[in-house]
């Protein structure tokens, strides 16, 4: 089976994982058999250069450090051109427990996207959220560098999030046309 975006992620508690299939069955919903998901910890580079739209979900781990799956697989994406990719991502984190790191991970993760040369996409509000000080943050602070999702105090929006989210990024991606209400 040929699918045409490739869904990578990285989990300790399985929540990262939980909302990666979550998201895969929405996207599945929108356009059949659209999402391949594997954990960044098998995955190679090769796996990841063979689409062309991604979407990487990584959890802040401790205080504002990438996830141990990712921080295995960093030095290969350090090394990898992403050229002509479209990136979407999804972050997990405590905004109250770790107000001040608050989606540190899903911030550096972005940055070292861009670096490789993908367009980012999937920039969120930063509305409905309490934190302190996030370096996953855009320029003008109003907005994440992708979904940011609180399963600790927030779970309860997640659905809704993630649905609003994927028609978002499915219609950046190009895969999606927008639909326009009179």
């Amino acid at each position: 089976m040929t699918y045409t975006i490739g869904l990578f992620y990285g989990s300790s508690t399985s929540h990262t994982e939980y909302i990666a299939y979550e998201l895969q069955e929405i996207i599945n919903n929108l356009r059949t058999d659209s999402v391949d998901v594997c954990n960044i910890g098998q995955a190679k580079a090769e796996q990841i250069k063979q689409y062309d739209y991604l979407i990487f979900g990584i959890p802040t781990w401790d205080i504002g450090e990438l996830q141990a799956d990712w921080d295995v697989f960093w030095p290969t994406l350090e090394q990898m051109d992403l050229s002509g990719k479209k990136v979407a991502i999804f972050g997990l984190g405590d905004q109250y427990g770790y107000a001040d790191t608050f989606q540190d991970a899903m911030g550096i993760l972005a940055e070292e996207v861009l670096a490789r040369g993908a367009k980012l996409v999937g920039y969120t509000s930063i509305e409905g959220y309490e934190f302190e000080d996030s370096i996953a943050l855009s320029i003008d602070g109003d907005e994440f560098m992708g979904l940011s999702l609180d399963e600790d105090h927030q779970s309860d929006l997640t659905a809704d999030r993630l649905n609003r989210w994927a028609k978002q990024i499915l219609t950046e991606f190009g895969l999606l046309e927008e639909v326009r209400v009179a």
